[in-house]
């Protein structure tokens, strides 16, 4: 089974160590010790924590897309036909190719908050 240390799986869930510090002392995060006498998490239980999460935290969207990041749009490169916009998104940076229309009827711009909504058939999953 693999365990995460605190400051690994804060991380991981984009918040401090202290938060999961906080979690595991709360007993909403499950906590072992290692040989050290350190804190480490059980990967089947932060993954458990983090599904939890990101259910609770779902609107219905009317969308059969679920990935979607919230950021910040970045770039905008015009073209004739096409628009290159940059959207980062936390610790993300997503590229994505619209039509010149649809980035000029959003408003898209440098500064203005985005959502990239990713619908793919076609997900690579590696590992560190």
């Amino acid at each position: 089974m693999h365990t995460y240390r605190i400051g690994d799986a804060a991380a991981l869930l984009g918040v401090s160590a202290d938060t999961v510090r906080r979690l595991v002392d709360g007993g909403r995060l499950t906590a072992e010790r290692d040989g050290t006498g350190r804190r480490i998490i059980p990967g089947p239980a932060l993954a458990a924590y983090a599904r939890d999460q990101h259910r609770a935290g779902q609107e219905s969207t009317g969308s059969s897309a679920r990935n979607r990041l919230t950021g910040i749009v970045t770039e905008v490169i015009l073209g004739d036909v096409s628009a290159q916009v940059e959207v980062q998104a936390g610790p993300f940076r997503v590229v994505a190719l619209v039509s010149r229309e649809s980035a000029e009827e959003l408003g898209l711009e440098p500064g203005v908050p985005a959502v990239a909504v990713i619908k793919s058939t076609n997900v690579v999953v590696e590992r560190p």
